[in-house]
């Protein structure tokens, strides 16, 4: 079964992944990790890394990589935050829900 994924939880998706990179982590390795839980193409990765750059959630520097430049993508302070907000807003979210799958609710 498929559930679909709005961009509120794309943005905590791909905040996830990159946060997991010190350094930052470029476009193509964050499509592939994404796509270890979620199918993704990278035509729909590339505005949302834009809107969290735009949001102040990331950071962008390009580097040059084998005589090409890769644009690699780091977490702020403000990223962070949100993330945090995001991950709080999911545990929530899934306990209510695993509760009524449960029939614990009411």
């Amino acid at each position: 079964m498929a559930f679909n994924t709005g961009a509120a939880l794309l943005d905590a998706i791909v905040l996830a992944v990159v946060a997991q990179e010190e350094h930052g982590t470029y476009g193509y390795k964050i499509t592939q990790e994404v796509r270890q839980v979620l199918d993704l193409s990278e035509s729909t990765l590339y505005p949302v890394l834009r809107r969290l750059q735009k949001d102040g959630c990331l950071t962008v520097r390009d580097e040059a990589y084998n005589g090409r430049n890769r644009r690699y993508y780091e977490v702020t302070a403000a990223g962070q935050a949100r993330l945090q907000q995001f991950q709080k807003d999911w545990d929530a979210y899934t306990g209510k829900i695993n509760k009524l799958f449960k029939g614990e609710l009411l």
